[in-house]
């Protein structure tokens, strides 16, 4: 394309910017940024997920707290499903001048901010069930546009060290949130608004350190509402990869989510820990130095190689062996060993998994749409943990059958990624 065919002198640098596969080696600024962002994001899930939610689910019923939270959090999770996916379309088609990416991390953080404040002051359990639906939405939202930012930012040489230090984000955030359960005590209102505040202050480095690419009008598809949807089915059959990639991300996540999500409960009525908001900061401040330090070895240890999928099997086996640590050693002793255990695995796992999602995507115009496709493998066991670990835990057999279901779950995530041909 020329520059009078383009109409502009800048335009084929950025259109070839914003559809290219990198191969500039991104700066640390950059990376930091991001981190930033999914440490904003992640306190937002989290300190609300494993603590904040659980305490209001009390407030309302003691009785019928596991309910409450199995409602909540299914209801919020339902949204991100359509959140992800649905952001990370708009995102691949924005043309705003601040690029394609940001202003859908800023809508979507502006939009968690405001259900977390209004959850500090929820009058019944509907309020809090929508107003968590509208921080699911918000920040995933936000996290289907700064997940698109990889792909389309960091050459693939780079995308296991990447993903490790964004991982490192995730974990720290998840950390945050924990943190903030327990320093609030009891305080669910108060831990809400640390949360808001520390998604803002999250993202505004981004804002000003993104480099996000600009897309050109005249490069923008067509729209038409039959494409539009039909566009979130991605065939299993013409990208076999990708299906597959889905199928292992999705059952991993449901082992995973089916661990953490009762944890409160667990260490309060199965271990009998006094203080089992403390028990929650110890357990995932344990849990979140492991996965730091495997995020990043296991990370730059997949570039190096070159070799994505042993890693990805290995942790996976891991993570469900944490899952069974807890299920026959319901102790405080076992509680930490199992939460070890599952720090290295999921460390691994987070960084690896991600770069080896990013190789198999289908198209590179539309990237943002295709991690929130991926994205969906995240947000939707946390629809499908809650269904399952309810009956689970107070019908048949209690935790012991719950942590032995996650271990069957995650191990099936590890089989499945043998299916991938396309990446070693």
């Amino acid at each position: 394309m020329t520059n009078g065919e383009a109409g502009s002198a800048k335009e084929p640098a950025v259109v070839t910017l914003a559809f290219a596969e990198p191969t500039k080696t991104v700066r640390h600024r950059w990376t930091a940024s991001v981190v930033l962002v999914n440490v904003g994001i992640n306190t937002a899930f989290f300190g609300p997920i494993q603590v904040l939610l659980a305490q209001q689910a009390i407030h309302f019923s003691e009785p019928d707290k596991e309910a409450i939270l199995a409602l909540v959090t299914g209801a919020g999770a339902a949204v991100s499903l359509v959140a992800n996916p649905l952001f990370g379309t708009f995102s691949d088609r924005s043309t705003s001048r601040f690029g394609r990416r940001v202003p859908w991390v800023f809508i979507g953080a502006l939009l968690g901010t405001i259900g977390l404040l209004g959850l500090t002051v929820a009058p019944s359990i509907a309020a809090m069930m929508l107003l968590w639906s509208l921080v699911q939405l918000g920040c995933n939202g936000a996290l289907a546009a700064i997940t698109a930012a990889v792909p389309d930012q960091v050459p693939i040489r780079q995308r296991g060290s990447i993903g490790g230090l964004s991982s490192m984000g995730t974990v720290v955030g998840i950390l945050f949130g924990a943190a903030v359960g327990a320093v609030v005590a009891g305080n669910y209102s108060l831990g809400y608004l640390f949360c808001a505040v520390a998604l803002v202050a999250g993202i505004v480095p981004y804002l000003f350190f993104s480099n996000d690419h600009t897309l050109a009008k005249s490069e923008r598809p067509a729209f038409s509402w039959p494409v539009f949807f039909k566009g979130f089915w991605i065939s299993p059959q013409k990208y076999p990869d990708f299906g597959w990639a889905w199928i292992t991300r999705f059952l991993v996540n449901v082992g995973n989510h089916l661990v953490t999500l009762y944890l409160l409960f667990f260490l309060r009525d199965a271990v009998g820990f006094q203080n089992p908001e403390l028990g929650v900061l110890i357990l995932t401040g344990t849990y979140a130095v492991l996965t730091l330090i495997t995020a990043v070895i296991g990370g730059k240890w997949s570039d190096r190689v070159g070799k994505r999928k042993p890693f990805v099997i290995g942790s996976s086996a891991i993570i469900a062996l944490a899952a069974l640590i807890l299920a026959f050693a319901p102790t405080w002793t076992g509680a930490l060993v199992g939460a070890a255990v599952l720090g290295i695995g999921y460390g691994a796992y987070l960084a690896v998994d991600f770069a080896l999602l990013t190789q198999v995507l289908p198209s590179a115009t539309s990237r943002g749409k295709d991690l929130g496709v991926i994205n969906v493998a995240n947000s939707l066991p946390q629809v499908i943990a809650p269904i399952i670990a309810w009956p689970l835990v107070t019908l048949l057999g209690g935790y012991v059958t719950l942590y032995v279901v996650a271990a069957v779950i995650g191990l099936l995530g590890a089989v499945f990624v043998v299916k991938i041909k396309g990446v070693d």
